[in-house]
């Protein structure tokens, strides 16, 4: 299939046009605009071949580290509030559903590609055609709303990782600059840390602030990868720091309880369904990547790479602490310079991290302004409003006290809209007038509603927590740092 210049450009790849502007005046008005996000426009239809575009290993590398945010050290905090044989089989299963609802995602958007005789298919026009596909009248009228619906959900989803981005980056330097006095080579006692008390936390989040900025300009998503593999390879390193330690001296596992209390378990839930933060990026990486035959591979692989390591990351941690495991396993290492350089490390993958999770809000805001002014007003809009979205994030971190619990709160409703229930009820939309088993509509019916639950269950723990700690707030967003 044939792909027509008209969709050049940085809002190629996931713009989302808002029905404020029929696509041919929106076309004609983009195809002009320099491309320095890639040189060529998002994926065509399957089967098709593109002659630039990311490698199926940087897609893989934008897929793993999609996965790899802050979530992963607060797995075994969650495998505790499980079990330790019913937290692994959870993240396991998770893991797999995960997956495949971003395999249903790609089916269905390559399928409207195909009908449609589109080049590209971005989540939110996946989720408009298959209402569009409805048999029913009313949602067919109303199929514009699925696609704000989906807009709405990235924003706030992507948005939000990026406000605790940027809390996770100033805490953990706040730490790391307080325990410099006391921090020693021994690496085998753990002492009490005197803290020396340094600027607040919302300092370090301004200070941090030029760097975010650096790092949204850049429009192009193959120099990103060279951030992400660095992002990678720091977070890799130290996991492995991580998991070597807490391998030394695992005790003797009968101590703990297989299954934790019913009570307990939405803890974990909350915590996984975050962890599985990628499904926002998985349409823009299957449009952009050179073969796009090999995406659901490239897919498969990264996600089974990704739950392997929360599985082992998860299940050896609350091993080795057991009872005392903290809410970041980070803050459960000695205190010497081996053990903090992982907070070092995590600081420089994080820091990456953020210029790839801006990526998926800032191209659907983006496209929609650039095209309502002229050619000449394109590029100074465009770096303008990527500036002033990166200064909002930050704002929201420092006014925001307890931005983690307001995260978990945006998370378990976007996270599980987006990752569990909105796919499957888009294979029945789109796949129902051709025929599907019943055990297919079962399947996606059981999905929705896990979906559901994580989004209720998560919603209420952190309405909870933000009431108990309403009248005990901190003077920052600092944690606590213990040994």
């Amino acid at each position: 299939m044939s792909v027509t210049k008209s969709t050049e450009g940085p809002q190629g790849a996931i713009a989302i046009k808002l029905d404020l502007m029929s696509p041919p005046e929106s076309a004609k008005k983009l195809e002009n605009k320099d491309s320095t996000f890639l040189d060529e426009s998002p994926s065509e239809s399957p089967g098709s071949k593109k002659t630039k575009g990311i490698t199926g290993f940087q897609t893989l590398v934008h897929l793993v580290k999609g996965n790899m945010g802050t979530g992963i050290l607060g797995l075994p905090l969650a495998v505790k509030n499980a079990g330790i044989l019913m937290g692994p089989l959870s993240l396991l299963v998770m893991g797999f559903v995960a997956c495949h609802c971003m395999h249903i995602l790609v089916k269905c958007a390559r399928r409207f590609c195909k009908r449609l005789n589109k080049p590209f298919m971005d989540y939110g026009d996946t989720v408009m055609h298959g209402l569009e596909a409805n048999p029913s009248a009313w949602l067919q009228n109303h199929a514009h709303w699925g696609r704000h619906i989906v807009s709405f959900f990235l924003i706030v989803t992507q948005l939000g990782f990026c406000c605790v981005y940027i809390v996770f980056l100033a805490d953990n330097l706040k730490q790391v600059v307080e325990a410099v006095n006391s921090t020693t080579s021994n690496c085998h006692s753990n002492e009490t840390v005197i803290l020396t008390p340094t600027m607040d936390s919302r300092l370090y989040m301004l200070s941090f602030l030029p760097f975010l900025v650096l790092l949204v300009l850049i429009r192009n998503l193959r120099i990103l990868t060279i951030f992400s593999m660095l992002a990678n390879i720091s977070m890799l390193v130290s996991l492995v720091i991580i998991t070597q330690y807490i391998a030394q001296e695992i005790p003797d596992p009968s101590r703990l309880p297989l299954v934790a209390s019913w009570k307990t378990y939405p803890l974990f839930f909350g915590t996984a369904i975050f962890s599985f933060e990628s499904i926002g990026v998985v349409l823009p990486l299957e449009n952009k990547m050179k073969d796009a035959r090999h995406f659901p591979t490239m897919l498969s692989l990264g996600i089974s790479i990704i739950t392997v390591l929360y599985t082992s990351v998860g299940t050896l941690g609350y091993l080795r602490f057991g009872d005392d495991i903290k809410a970041s396993i980070s803050l459960n290492l000695p205190n010497c310079w081996l053990y903090q350089s992982v907070k070092l490390l995590y600081i420089a993958g994080i820091l990456c991290t953020y210029a790839l999770q801006f990526y998926v809000p800032a191209e659907i805001i983006i496209p929609f302004a650039i095209s309502r002014v002229s050619t000449r007003w394109a590029l100074p809009l465009d770096l303008s409003i990527r500036i002033a979205m990166a200064c909002l994030t930050c704002l929201l971190a420092i006014l925001i006290p307890r931005l983690d619990l307001v995260l978990a709160l945006v998370g378990s409703v976007s996270s599980s809209a987006l990752a569990l229930i909105i796919p499957p009820l888009l294979e029945v939309t789109t796949f129902y007038s051709e025929g599907m088993s019943p055990l297919t509509i079962f399947k996606d019916a059981l999905i929705s509603i896990l979906g559901f639950v994580g989004f209720v269950v998560g919603t209420y723990q952190a309405l909870d927590e933000l009431l108990k700690s309403g009248d005990s707030l901190p003077v920052s967003n600092s944690t606590t740092f213990i040994q």
